[in-house]
């Protein structure tokens, strides 16, 4: 990510968010008087909010698209998949998404959820930092599409399927093959999800690069990677089976078939993440991983 950048007020606002939280209603009719209070316009799709009188109180319900009518400013209700999807959204846009953390890690949230007028206050007058968030890239051999994960792009052997046997190397440097599960190649945002989960190392907000890092290795020697953001990753199936790619734990459709190829590559300002001043990333590693409080 690169250095900050100062917000700006809203005058229209999407909200994006899902239903199944207990405070989910009350907090999007204090967000409702907060804009109605600035004169600012505030849409939602209409699938994600599950109160009908809410369309009354002053929010736009919108059938589609969160990206039509056109904002300048999204803020997320909800947990890490609810950004996730904001921001996979509006990646190319430049559009900051405020996120607020209902779900139960929500690493990338600027704040939780209580004192919510005030947070939604600050949202709305632009009092935050904006922070250009890459993404990493995936392209497979034999398919039109490109995809990206603002937290990670990963590989996973099929259900029923023997070990994957990956070929990997780095702009045509042959680095080796290993007998594993699968593969995840990470940003630094995404670098405390599944990366980590699997033994991946920790990357700070700032580092420019990606991490990469096998699934249940059947090597002693199979070691994490974090390649520059100009290096491209390249990774052969050597195995028998096929391997699922999936971007930010979602399937995409896509196969890597036996003697086939992916490019992984890093992406530099995907899209925008708008952060509270102060919101420093080793005191949020140590406020939402408890095992490192102090």
């Amino acid at each position: 990510m690169s250095a900050p950048t100062r917000g700006s007020s809203a005058r229209r606002v999407a909200l994006m968010t899902r239903e199944g939280y207990g405070m989910l209603e009350s907090a999007v009719r204090l967000l409702v008087a907060a804009c109605l209070e600035r004169g600012v316009e505030l849409c939602a799709v209409r699938g994600d909010i599950g109160s009908a009188d809410l369309e009354a109180s002053g929010l736009l319900l919108i059938d589609h698209d969160p990206r039509e009518p056109s904002v300048d400013l999204v803020v997320t209700l909800g947990g890490d998949g609810t950004i996730l999807r904001a921001l996979r959204a509006f990646a190319g846009t430049g559009v900051p998404v405020f996120a607020l953390n209902f779900g139960q890690v929500g690493f990338l949230a600027t704040a939780e959820a209580d004192d919510l007028a005030g947070t939604f206050g600050r949202a709305l007058d632009g009092e935050f930092e904006c922070l250009d968030v890459p993404a990493v890239t995936v392209h497979v051999d034999g398919e039109e599409a490109e995809h990206f994960g603002v937290n990670d792009v990963s590989l996973h052997r099929q259900t029923g399927t023997r070990v994957a046997e990956l070929g990997y190397g780095v702009d045509g440097a042959i680095i080796g093959a290993v007998r594993c599960d699968g593969l995840v190649a990470c940003t630094p945002a995404g670098s405390t999800g599944y990366n980590l989960a699997g033994g991946g190392p920790i990357m700070a907000w700032g580092v420019a690069g990606y991490g990469v890092s096998f699934i249940a290795p059947h090597s002693l020697t199979a070691r994490s990677i974090v390649a520059a953001p100009t290096d491209q990753l390249i990774v052969e199936n050597r195995g028998q089976g096929a391997l699922d790619v999936l971007v930010d734990g979602r399937e995409t459709g896509v196969e890597l078939r036996p003697g086939r190829r992916a490019v992984l590559g890093y992406r530099t300002d995907a899209a925008v993440l708008a952060q509270l001043p102060g919101a420093t990333f080793y005191a949020r590693l140590r406020e939402k991983f408890g095992h490192l409080r102090g």
